[in-house]
């Protein structure tokens, strides 16, 4: 018997639990022991047997929190679990926000940040990085530090600079450290057309600007630019995407008349976040995120929440957690 023992350790852990379940069946009776035996086991069979065949697509955005839930990292994670997505977060500031527009505004300490991100990149190991709201030069280093560790994952920038209040949330310093540190490392990177003018330092009204504009924050060395046209006028929204290889994508949608669109800009980085950690190439992912945002926006018109902006419809048609093969994803 000793032998066998030796030979099969696992062999004395199933006589133990055996054992146990008669221990269990004299103080509680039959069906209590059975019961005990089934829960038993399985744990035992779930710790000893259980081949991780699968993970979750893994989003981690760096960003803002907004109190009234519309933008920012609540938008954010709202996103990526309505596209089946995990989300992970790290905070960077903390806004008193609502429909109207930000009362107060608290900058994170650089460490609480770092830490929260180095918490998530070194344990669960996300497939794509969102990043917002950078509020100052040392923490943009300081993220900048970090991933430059992780070259292999994918990183989308929304530039966030101006509030929709109007509000300038980034110093001029805080944006020249962005184009020579941050963009170079992007694989994406989607200015709102405000924010495009800053980083390119020119006017833009036209989609002809905008393909301009597109070149000039190219040159800081990301890999991609996608300037959004929604602030310009007309039946039509049209979004400029420009790659390292040249290609030039115009994407076109109808415009939508609504009062509730607070935090679209945070929702399709998001969106484009998600679908690039299932594993789509950067202008199917860039697509499927516009459409995704354009029915949010369009699910939302009959809806009222604060007297405000709104916020999107970002649950419309939530998509149960996604599974993704191991190898698929590392």
């Amino acid at each position: 018997m000793d032998d066998q023992l030796n030979q099969n350790p696992l062999l004395f852990v199933y006589i133990l639990i055996v054992l146990l379940e008669i221990i269990h069946f004299l103080n509680y009776g039959f069906k209590s022991a059975i019961y005990w035996r089934s829960k038993s086991l399985l744990k035992y069979q779930l710790n000893m047997n259980t081949e991780f065949n699968y993970s979750y697509p893994v989003v981690l955005t760096i960003a803002g929190s907004d109190s009234g839930g519309g933008a920012g990292i609540q938008a954010d994670l709202k996103t990526i679990s309505a596209l089946g997505c995990y989300g992970t977060s790290a905070i960077t500031a903390i806004t008193a926000q609502n429909t109207m527009g930000i009362t107060n505004l608290f900058e994170l300490p650089v460490s609480v940040v770092t830490d929260q991100i180095k918490a998530v990149t070194e344990d669960i190991k996300p497939h794509a990085i969102k990043i917002g709201m950078i509020p100052n030069s040392a923490l943009l280093q300081a993220i900048f530090d970090i991933l430059s560790l992780y070259p292999e994952i994918p990183v989308i920038l929304d530039p966030v600079m101006i509030a929709t209040s109007g509000r300038r949330l980034v110093e001029q310093n805080t944006i020249e450290l962005m184009k020579t540190v941050l963009i170079p490392i992007t694989a994406l990177v989607t200015p709102n057309l405000d924010e495009a003018a800053i980083l390119a330092d020119m006017e833009i009204s036209t989609v002809a600007q905008m393909k301009i504009a597109a070149h000039q924050i190219l040159n800081f060395g990301g890999q991609a630019v996608l300037i959004k046209g929604g602030h310009l006028k007309g039946s039509k929204l049209y979004d400029v995407y420009l790659d390292k290889t040249g290609k030039e994508i115009v994407y076109e949608n109808d415009t939508i008349s609504s009062h509730n669109t607070h935090g679209t800009g945070c929702t399709l980085s998001a969106a484009i976040a998600c679908f690039i950690a299932r594993n789509m190439e950067l202008p199917e992912a860039i697509k499927n995120a516009e459409s995704y945002v354009h029915r949010a926006i369009y699910e939302g018109l009959d809806v009222k929440t604060g007297k405000g902006k709104g916020p999107l419809n970002h649950f419309y048609a939530p998509i149960p957690l996604i599974k993704l093969p191991v190898d698929m994803k590392n």
